[in-house]
């Protein structure tokens, strides 16, 4: 099945594009989403990864079942640079 990526802006700087899609497997998590783009872009994707939050298709996956989010085909992982404020 193929889900779309859509990274951060600092991810975009890295990878020079905005959006790709990934072809894995049935029953696939983000988790291997992750695991395949950092084996494609190298070991500076896990640093930026561990600074954006995550959702699919506009749900953060903390709202789900975190990195074990199971996808279906046709899915939108985006990845949203964490803030915090006061």
């Amino acid at each position: 099945m193929r889900v779309t990526v859509e990274p951060t802006y600092e991810m975009t700087k890295l990878l020079k594009m905005y959006s790709f899609e990934v072809e894995v497997a049935d029953a696939a998590t983000v988790a291997d989403v992750v695991e395949k783009t950092k084996t494609k872009v190298g070991p500076e994707f896990d640093k930026l990864v561990r600074l954006a939050a995550v959702a699919v298709n506009g749900v953060l996956v903390s709202h789900q079942r975190g990195m074990k989010t199971r996808l279906a085909d046709g899915d939108a992982i985006r990845f949203v640079k964490a803030s915090a404020g006061g």
